[in-house]
């Protein structure tokens, strides 16, 4: 069991199966010493637990909840064209969109569910340059999408 494994084991928490494609891409692609994931929904054994906007529909805890989920999803696609986890160097970026209420305005304390749940994980090298956008609407109603950049260790 690689590190990372052990301190999701740890956490009570585990890789799931990566999602389908809802389109034509690839869940993730490697380039070079790099990582980059397309946008993970909050899938949980292939369906959403809560659809809607934040601040309406779904509450700011949900959301941040749901973020959780979806660097989680985030991660299970890194590994799918890694590996290994314990190859992740760092997370470069995180980039979070919140299916956002009118009058909502807490997309950064949504997004701090990916964000914490990965400094949680990987330690120091889960700490990174993030943005957090407020959106009319998302793929299937989801309240969260998450996508990340990661940098490895080194290539094969």
């Amino acid at each position: 069991m690689s590190a990372v494994e052990a301190k999701l084991a740890e956490l009570g928490l585990r890789l799931p199966e990566v999602a389908a494609p809802l389109a034509a891409y690839r869940p993730a692609v490697l380039s070079g010493r790099y990582v980059y994931t397309a946008g993970q929904l909050p899938m949980v054994d292939g369906a959403l637990s809560l659809t809607g906007k934040v601040g309406a529909e779904v509450t700011a805890e949900e959301a941040k909840e749901l973020a959780r989920t979806c660097a989680l999803n985030a991660l299970a696609a890194v590994k799918s064209v890694v590996g290994d986890l314990d190859r992740v160097a760092r997370v470069v970026k995180v980039t979070g969109f919140v299916a956002s209420a009118a009058d909502f305005t807490g997309q950064p304390g949504v997004l701090n569910g990916a964000s914490e749940l990965l400094g949680d994980i990987l330690g120091d090298k889960g700490v990174h340059a993030r943005s957090a956008v407020g959106v009319a609407v998302l793929p299937l109603d989801a309240p969260v999408e998450v996508e990340i950049q990661v940098e490895l260790t080194g290539t094969d």
